[in-house]
């Protein structure tokens, strides 16, 4: 299904666990799901400007931007990225995301919503850093799984029915009220 309906591009039908002779944080395929990478640009959170964080008006003052191979995340604090996929999800397919054990292991949460059928666009992934101390996050490399649900029959609203806000987002979201 993945390659028929080009549902994740690019795709890597093996799971990467070395790339160029070193070790990564493995991505592409997996058991039963998709390691999905994350990009190499960052919206790290700062509290630089003392602001609150609102849903409905959000500052966008409160993230540094950062674009590199490895972000280095603040202790108790988070980061936005994107997946370096893009996902065309079909109508009768769900997909969950996780964060992946090597990250866990570490305090790092990854969050992302869930990927509604006709769901398109590249995912904006949160990371928060529980730990006390800075943790590095490695671009190009896997940062969570998803897991796809398919159904025997298509959803009666898609989100590309419903317009959803979040469609065709390309690249680090913020919050849209």
């Amino acid at each position: 299904m993945t390659t028929s309906y080009a549902m994740i591009n690019p795709f890597e039908a093996i799971q990467v666990r070395e790339y160029q002779d070193h070790k990564v944080v493995s991505y592409g395929v997996s058991s039963y799901g998709y390691d999905i990478r994350c990009a190499d640009e960052f919206k790290i959170f700062t509290n630089v400007n003392s602001t609150i964080i609102d849903p409905k008006a959000f500052d966008h003052k409160s993230f540094v931007d950062f674009k590199g191979d490895v972000c280095l995340i603040p202790p108790n604090s988070f980061a936005l990225t994107r997946s370096l996929e893009h996902f065309r999800i079909p109508r009768n397919v769900l997909a969950i995301c996780l964060g992946k054990s090597t990250y866990a292991r570490c305090g790092i949460i990854v969050n992302v919503t869930p990927l509604e059928p006709e769901w398109e666009g590249y995912v904006t992934i949160e990371i928060s850093n529980t730990s006390p101390l800075p943790a590095k996050i490695y671009a190009n490399e896997g940062i969570a799984q998803l897991l796809f649900f398919e159904s025997d029959e298509v959803c009666e609203h898609s989100y590309h029915d419903r317009q959803g806000k979040y469609q065709g987002q390309v690249g680090i979201t913020l919050p849209r009220p």
